[in-house]
Formats: C-alpha cells, structure tokens, sequence
C-alpha cells in the first residue's frame, strides 16, 4: 500500500507568513510547542472551520472517556482502513508514546481477527470495522463492548472513529503530506 495517495498537495500548507490574522491567532498553540504539523498548516486555509473543528479534536484527543489505548487503537485502526497514511503514521507516534509496541501496532493492521488482542480491544477494532464498512455498530458487536464499556465510552468510540474517519477522508482529498520523520505503513 502506498504511503501516501497523493504526492502533491492540492491545499497548501500555508507557512507563517501565509497565514491570516484568524489563522496565526489559531496557531499560536502550535507555534509555542515549537512546530506547527502540516495537517494545521493546511488548516490555516480556512480559519473558521479550523477553529470549530479543533475543539471537537480536542475532546476526543484531550477529555474522552476512552482508555488513550483504546482511542490509538480506534484511530489507527480508521486510519488503516481509510489509507491515509499521514494519520497513520501521527498516531504510530502518539502509540508509541502510550507504550503500544510496534509489534501491536503493525497487529492493527490485522484486525480483531489477529491472534494477542484483549477482548476489548479485538472488540474496539471489530467495532470501527462496522462504523467503516456499514456506518453502524451490529446488536452483537455493540452488545459485547457495553460490558466493558460505559454509555459515555460508547458514544466516544463512535465519534473517534467517525472524526478519523473524516479526518482521512481530508488529509486524502487535501494531500496533506508527511511531516519530517513521519512513520510508514511498514513501521
């Protein structure tokens, strides 16, 4: 599978002096931590969605009630099924920092079906496979995981997956290109 589907973007990822009043007000943030990704730089083209969508991100990234393991798997998991490899490889990174070996990383790939997975987390990725395939979790599926799982940490599973899911299809369609250092599909 290709890294990335397109090798051009078709959005620019403005730099600083590109930005607008609105758009460097938003990227402050970013700008403190030291490096502003692509993904936000790409943003920086439409400042009023930017900001509205930043604060749905920063639920799921920040105040979720799913597990930080949970919610990589999930993401990953989308990522995967969507190729987007931009959001697959920011969120290796982010597993990693959560202690996913690259090993259960590169199992994602694989599915629920792949031997090692906890119940709940075979569960998770059973779970984004029917949010990606069919927009609905199936009675079984949905009945398994509400025994590990609150109403709360249901319905963030199914705005992570659906935010990822939306993520990809921008990143895809904007051909968002790989920060330096980004990891591959093969990690």
């Amino acid at each position: 599978m290709a890294r990335m589907r397109l090798e051009h973007p078709r959005v620019p990822a403005l730099g600083p002096d590109e930005w607008s009043d609105d758009a460097a007000k938003l990227m402050v943030p970013f700008g403190d931590s030291g490096r502003v990704l692509n993904i936000f730089r790409t943003m920086a083209n439409h400042p009023d969605l930017a900001r509205r969508w930043m604060v749905f991100a920063n639920h799921i990234m920040g105040k979720s009630s799913l597990g930080i393991r949970e919610r990589e798997i999930a993401i990953l998991r989308i990522g995967w099924l969507c190729r987007s490899g931009y959001e697959w490889g920011q969120h290796v990174l982010i597993a990693r920092a959560a202690d996913m070996t690259d090993d259960e990383i590169r199992r994602v790939q694989m599915g629920p079906e792949a031997d090692g997975w906890a119940e709940v987390e075979s569960l998770v990725l059973r779970a984004t496979d029917e949010l990606h395939a069919d927009a609905f979790i199936a009675e079984e599926t949905w009945a398994a995981l509400s025994e590990h799982f609150s109403t709360e940490q249901m319905m963030d599973l199914v705005f992570t997956v659906g935010q990822y899911n939306l993520v990809s299809m921008a990143l895809n369609s904007f051909g968002v290109q790989p920060d330096p250092d980004l990891p591959g599909w093969d990690i």
